[in-house]
């Protein structure tokens, strides 16, 4: 499928559509064919299987008698049960078997029929208010009968589960076939939004299906490709940024939200969005229009640099839930074929795809031979360097001034200990003086006077007066000593706070500058909601995560090793 040329990874646009030549997108995963075409075969093969059982049995019965008469009829009860499931769902959900009626055969299909209408393209908010009318009372109950009985059949087999919501779409498609194809096929994109939205805990990554092992195989083989650079496939890399940053970090940034999505039309959306970048990269780096071979080599990169989380989980959940038509044709189909192809490289990556030798591949992939260093590498050293560079400069500064501010906190701490010695002999003084008014036997406000207004005879009148006059001044000093006193222990007090947070950055750029001896991350901050713990906590989009309470890379595989945590703590509270 692919030709390795001197300008990159060549893949022929005739071998992207259907191999039956229908003129959709084919899949890998569906052996060339559309989702049309496949489904097509696949109810076909089923067919013959069961009536070359039917006449296996027949055959058997005839040369082996008793016992291959049980056997067939085990077989035929255990068919008949699966049928008979199957079958009353279809009864539960569509009733008889004739069709739905149309929006246009009564006022209220009327109604309901300009009210489609008038929906914006993706307003998924009005169209559930206008689900709640009255007018769409008959849509409104078969998609909640269709999800009650999925929830209550969740157990089927996945694949058994994709044909009932198809055959649920097609049904539904019935119901708008009085509107144009592009309000018809609006219309559809919010059922499947409606429907996959609570049926994904369900139907993703479901326990009848190898998804869950296909994703840890796929992540591990990513991992390994990490050393494959942009210029082994031929990438047109563009111009650095002034920023430094990666020019196809919004395409990566993209294609990780895809996990995070539920109805499977947002995650075609988050590959559109993802490709659209790609193409506006790599417009950057030519003049000339980016062409779909520099295009599949730059998504390749992207999905190697980005190794998103659960993929092969979720383009299985996209083909088998996704309406036909968002895959068969238009730009999410050809950017979703283009994945489908550019994951099927990656995983049958070898040396000559990448111009290397079996030997000089081998080398790579067991770690013997380093990638070599070209432009961005010589930028991020210099990058590096300049960092280490303004670390090293904080750190002067932040050494004298921690020196200057030690030596204000010494002076601080010796002045208001001489003011703490002024403080405790005002005090001894204060207490002289009462004594000698003790001693006299008056106090601050005895009288020194008789009853006839002479002084006193048994008291030292001049003495009590200069010990009252003494005793307002030092109280007076005391006072303001303490007023003084309280300031410098604010004052000390905020030095020492001013210390603590100056050190705090430090200690941070010290754990920078020793980067080397931090564990390895296991993730990688793509988005951040405003408002939440991560935010307020200080996470920035970008930052690598190396520990999440006892989750390590040692012990991390996939993202529901957190959810399990986080289950646990939880419960634990």
């Amino acid at each position: 499928m692919w030709a390795q040329q001197q300008r990159g990874i060549h893949v022929d646009q005739a071998e992207l559509l259907c191999k039956d030549g229908c003129g959709y997108y084919g899949n890998p995963a569906w052996q060339g064919y559309c989702s049309k075409c496949w489904r097509e075969r696949t109810r076909k093969s089923q067919g013959n299987r069961q009536e070359n059982g039917v006449h296996s049995n027949n055959s058997s019965f005839g040369s082996e008698g008793g016992s291959s008469l049980t056997f067939s009829k085990f077989e035929e009860k255990k068919n008949n049960e699966k049928g008979r499931r199957v079958n009353t769902m279809r009864r539960l959900l569509w009733g008889t078997p004739s069709p739905p009626k149309r929006p246009g055969e009564s006022s209220e299909g009327q109604e309901a029929l300009k009210a489609y209408q008038s929906l914006e393209p993706g307003d998924f908010t009005s169209f559930l208010k206008l689900l709640r009318k009255p007018s769409s009372q008959r849509l409104q109950s078969r998609c909640t009968a269709f999800l009650n009985t999925m929830e209550a059949y969740h157990d089927l087999p996945v694949q058994k589960q994709s044909d009932l919501v198809h055959d649920f779409y097609q049904n539904v498609a019935a119901h708008f076939s009085s509107l144009s194809e592009e309000h018809a096929a609006q219309m559809m994109e919010h059922i499947e939004k409606l429907i996959m939205t609570r049926l994904h805990k369900w139907v993703f990554c479901h326990d009848s299906s190898d998804d869950e092992q296909r994703d840890l195989s796929l992540q591990r083989r990513i991992r390994s490709l990490n050393w494959v650079t942009p210029q082994m496939l031929r990438v047109p890399f563009p111009s650095e940024r002034v920023d430094g940053s990666d020019p196809f970090l919004p395409a990566i940034t993209a294609i990780i939200e895809m996990d995070a999505k539920r109805a499977p039309q947002d995650k075609l959306t988050c590959v559109s969005k993802c490709s659209q970048s790609i193409f506006q990269a790599l417009a950057s780096s030519s003049s000339e229009p980016a062409n779909a071979d520099d295009f599949l080599s730059g998504l390749i990169y992207v999905v190697l640099k980005a190794n998103p989380p659960r993929l092969h989980s979720n383009m299985q959940y996209i083909m088998r839930f996704g309406l036909p038509h968002s895959l068969m044709a238009g730009e999410s189909g050809y950017y979703f074929t283009n994945l489908s192809c550019a994951v099927a490289f990656i995983e049958k990556l070898d040396g000559p795809a990448l111009n290397l030798s079996p030997e000089e591949f081998e080398d790579y992939m067991q770690g013997r031979r380093v990638t070599p260093k070209g432009p961005r590498a010589s930028e991020g050293q210099r990058r590096a360097r300049e960092t280490r560079e303004k670390l090293e400069e904080l750190g002067g500064r932040h050494e004298r001034v921690a020196q200057g501010a030690q030596a204000l906190q010494e002076q601080l701490q010796q002045w208001v200990q001489s003011v703490q010695e002024q403080k405790d002999l005002i005090e001894e003084q204060i207490k002289a003086y009462y004594d000698v008014l003790e001693d006299q036997g008056v106090g601050t406000e005895g009288p020194l006077v008789d009853l006839e207004g002479y002084p006193r005879s048994d008291v030292d009148v001049y003495q009590i007066r200069t010990a009252r006059h003494s005793i307002s001044c030092l109280q007076n000093d005391h006072k303001a000593i303490m007023v003084e006193i309280e300031e410098a222990l604010h004052r000390l007090h905020a030095l020492e706070k001013a210390k603590r947070e100056q050190n705090q950055p430090h200690a941070q750029a010290g754990a920078m500058d020793q980067g080397a001896s931090l564990p390895l991350p296991f993730a990688r901050v793509d988005t951040i909601t405003q408002g939440s713990p991560a935010s307020q906590s200080g996470l920035r989009v970008g930052d690598e995560v190396i520990g999440f309470g006892s989750v390590n890379s040692g012990n991390f595989q996939t993202s529901r090793t957190l959810h399990l945590w986080c289950s646990t703590v939880k419960g634990n509270r």
